[in-house]
């Protein structure tokens, strides 16, 4: 095998592992009980779909609308957060979420850039 092939398969095993990581934690693959192969089967394939839902989502929500200042761009980890939201509060209307949503971004890209800050005047010498 050239070494650019073997190179290419470990670059697509680690995206792998990565989106199996973000399965676990956004669409509760790792939450099955398995007791049957049928069962398993089921469940994996409909984390797997609302993964690909929720990711297919930010995509879509990135590349429709520029980034608003000071707003970090909507996630699969908010997008899930939001749909959680409307379900569990059905008696708040989805302004109510949304404006919530708005409120709590501009945090999030405040501590991100204080992060990234940090990580680089730590990284500089």
């Amino acid at each position: 095998m050239p070494l650019a092939a073997l190179v290419q398969v470990a670059g697509t095993r680690w995206q792998i592992v990565e989106n199996f990581q973000a399965s676990k934690g956004l669409a509760a693959l790792d939450q099955h009980q398995v007791r049957t192969w049928i069962s398993w089967h089921r469940w994996t394939v409909l984390a797997m779909l609302a993964h690909a839902f929720l990711a297919v989502t930010a995509a879509a929500e990135h590349r429709a609308h520029a980034v608003v200042h000071m707003l970090i761009p909507l996630t699969g980890n908010e997008i899930r957060h939001l749909l959680v939201s409307l379900r569990e509060h059905a008696q708040r209307d989805i302004e109510h979420v949304l404006r919530w949503s708005r409120g709590r971004r501009p945090h999030q890209a405040h501590a991100r850039a204080c992060h990234y800050k940090r990580r680089e005047h730590v990284a500089t010498p």
